[in-house]
């Protein structure tokens, strides 16, 4: 075997979770005593031009040989990194964040802990390692992540480790992080059983202001409590979040739900706890701006855009004229995004769903829109072609005839 005689152990990720049970995605693997050339004699595939990681000859998996870190600059890219033979395990394990990603185990089981992960694994605890912790201000997201993708298990953040955070927060090292590292941890946040977790920590570690300021202008904002027993716009926001993730595992989807309320941070004070228009104010700066400076994808955008400026008017369906909506069916482009459009009404779903008490409710909003889209997809324009009827007379009378068959429909109760 290529590993003969080195001394390779499997670190991170992939012991905790096999201590916790979780189903184990990738292994990683430190290689103590090696060097570059003698991996690249092995048959490792070197990558990367920074960090001394390979990529085993078969299993494609990565072999990263031992090294240490030291800050020598603001931003994630502070760093200076220092591979040698001489580096040991504990030294390596030691640059790392968490104690519960501090652990490696040995290729016959033999767990390798220095600083206590597996006891904070038990006590449900995300404490980091030690005080280099600070000198990395992307750790203050990725601690947040793990509260998301840990929540299940009920791992709270540890008080002093909570400390460390607000520090960091209040160094302004968070304006260094690069947005595509900001968007990647967020991603994977998204991806979690209870992404909300993300946002709150970052919220009670004062992040959230640094790295999402459009979310943070939320919390203290009041909505009528007739209808939002929850009353805080930020806490509306996170219990959207969540439901969004009950239905959907779409990244797309979870994001929309985060930013479909941004505009009431816009609404003025005198006018709480209504909100007329902000629908409308979310689009024209928030929104836009939060995935401008995140640089999501175009589909993330126009999902996160079409979601902010219409959900109102969705939510408001069963009461809306014949015309409006097929006019509505128009707007959103249901007829040749079907799949969008299906993630816009499970958007508005977990709106609904967003507070207390509502957590398992229907929509039948959402069914009457599909329901209209289906009807308004029946009506075919060839028999007016067949008339003669072209351009502009064509839509219009096309119009009429999906008016007149979406008045046919029988009308929810």
């Amino acid at each position: 075997m290529v590993t003969d005689n080195l001394e390779c152990y499997i670190v991170g990720g992939a012991v905790r979770d096999r201590l916790l049970g979780r189903k184990v995605v990738d292994h990683d693997w430190v290689v103590v005593g090696a060097t570059p050339e003698e991996m690249l004699a092995r048959g490792f595939r070197q990558v990367g031009a920074d960090f001394p990681v390979f990529l085993h000859p078969e299993t494609g998996e990565e072999y990263a040989l031992a090294r240490t870190e030291r800050k020598q600059g603001r931003g994630y890219h502070g760093f200076a990194v220092h591979a040698d033979p001489a580096v040991t395990l504990e030294d390596d394990l030691a640059r790392r964040d968490l104690t519960i990603n501090a652990m490696a185990m040995r290729e016959n089981g033999e767990l390798v802990d220095p600083f206590g992960g597996r006891e904070d694994l038990e006590g449900r605890r995300l404490r980091h390692v030690g005080p280099a912790f600070v000198e990395d201000p992307l750790r203050v997201l990725r601690v947040a992540r793990f509260a998301a993708q840990l929540g299940a298990h009920g791992f709270e953040v540890a008080d002093a480790t909570a400390s460390l955070m607000r520090q960091m927060s209040a160094s302004g090292e968070l304006a260094d992080l690069v947005p595509e590292r900001v968007w990647a941890e967020t991603v994977k946040a998204l991806g979690t059983e209870r992404p909300s977790r993300y946002f709150a920590v970052l919220h009670d570690v004062d992040a959230l202001a640094e790295t999402f300021p459009e979310i943070e202008a939320l919390f203290g904002v009041p909505q009528p409590k007739e209808y939002h027993p929850e009353v805080d716009t930020g806490i509306h926001t996170l219990l959207v979040l969540d439901a969004a993730a009950g239905l959907s595992d779409s990244v797309g989807v979870r994001f929309a739900a985060v930013c479909h309320d941004l505009g009431k941070a816009l609404t003025p004070p005198e006018d709480w706890p209504q909100h007329i228009g902000h629908e409308h104010r979310g689009v024209v700066k928030p929104t836009r701006a939060l995935c401008e400076r995140l640089r999501t994808s175009k589909a993330i955008r126009e999902l996160a855009l079409t979601v902010t400026a219409q959900h109102g008017r969705i939510h408001r369906a069963l009461e809306m004229r014949d015309s409006t909506l097929v006019d509505l069916i128009d707007e959103l482009d249901a007829l040749r995004r079907p799949e969008r459009f299906e993630e816009i009404l499970i958007v508005c779903h977990a709106d609904s769903r967003g507070k207390p008490g509502k957590e398992s409710v229907e929509y039948p909003e959402g069914d009457w829109l599909r329901q209209v889209r289906e009807t308004v997809a029946a009506i075919s324009p060839q028999p007016l072609l067949e008339q003669g009827i072209r351009g502009k007379a064509l839509g219009e009378a096309l119009r009429r005839e999906r008016i007149r068959a979406v008045a046919e429909l029988p009308r929810p109760q």
